[in-house]
């Protein structure tokens, strides 16, 4: 199906791995111009890159500076925006652990972030006359959990901004919808110092065990692939979803309950 990107020109923050990897990936395959921003590669994205077709930036995006940094290095027209970098850590030691420090650190990544490439993005769309905006968000925004408070709240405040960009923004030809993924088969879930092992190490039993556990509430029993996430994203950018805005999607096997 087409969706209408080819040379299209779309920008992906935390682009080096896991779903942000997919998402360049997926845009590649539909024939888009990708600006891959991370603060540092990968070689799954150095791969991309001698491929063509995707271009990488080196850009902090938990300073002020380095969203306004990317949009510039990307060039005068972005015609889509994937606000997917972010980070969680498990919080062992429950709420009264977290540092003032700690949350200003999460909500900066996971909040100021996409609030700051947003901004930097717009004008050049609004003088285009059109563009889309796809932001990662997570299911976590509706389900809080102790385990990453300071995510969640991120997470929630994350949702709301999209919304509201969508209002003031969809009578001047610019789409803002977010995409909530659960559990996803990522290294931040399944790796080294993930959630599974962080919470093993607790005393929460064999990584295993809590990898599973996080997927036995769902419908489908298992893990979405960064892949998948990566469809819908792309769906949510292109044209077939020309008249879909301020609209949350998410891609959780059926962990969330709905009316």
């Amino acid at each position: 199906m087409d969706q209408g990107l080819r040379g299209k020109t779309v920008v992906v923050t935390g682009a080096s791995k896991g779903i942000g990897l997919a998402i360049v990936t997926a845009f590649v395959a539909e024939g888009a111009l990708v600006v891959a921003g991370a603060r540092s590669s990968s070689p799954e994205l150095d791969a991309l890159v001698a491929e063509g077709g995707v271009r990488f930036v080196s850009a902090d995006l938990s300073t002020p500076e380095g969203p306004d940094a990317l949009i510039a290095a990307a060039g005068p027209v972005v015609d889509v925006l994937v606000n997917n970098v972010g980070a969680a850590k498990t919080r062992v030691g429950g709420f009264l652990s977290v540092s003032d420090e700690e949350w200003s650190r999460s909500l900066t990544l996971n909040l100021l972030a996409a609030v700051r490439t947003t901004r930097a993005v717009l004008p050049g769309m609004l003088a285009a006359g059109g563009g889309a905006i796809v932001t990662v968000a997570s299911v976590n925004a509706v389900l809080p959990d102790p385990a990453v408070i300071d995510y969640s709240a991120s997470k929630a405040g994350l949702l709301n901004f999209v919304k509201a960009v969508s209002k003031e923004f969809g009578s001047r030809g610019i789409r803002s919808n977010s995409v909530s993924p659960g559990p996803v088969e990522t290294e931040l879930w399944l790796g080294a110092g993930g959630v599974a092992d962080t919470v093993s190490k607790a005393g929460g039993g064999r990584p295993e065990d809590v990898a599973a556990a996080a997927v036995a509430g769902t419908a489908t029993g298992r893990f979405t692939r960064p892949d998948e996430v990566a469809d819908v994203v792309v769906f949510l950018a292109g044209s077939r979803a020309a008249n879909l805005t301020g609209t949350d999607v998410t891609i959780d096997g059926g962990l969330i309950p709905t009316l």
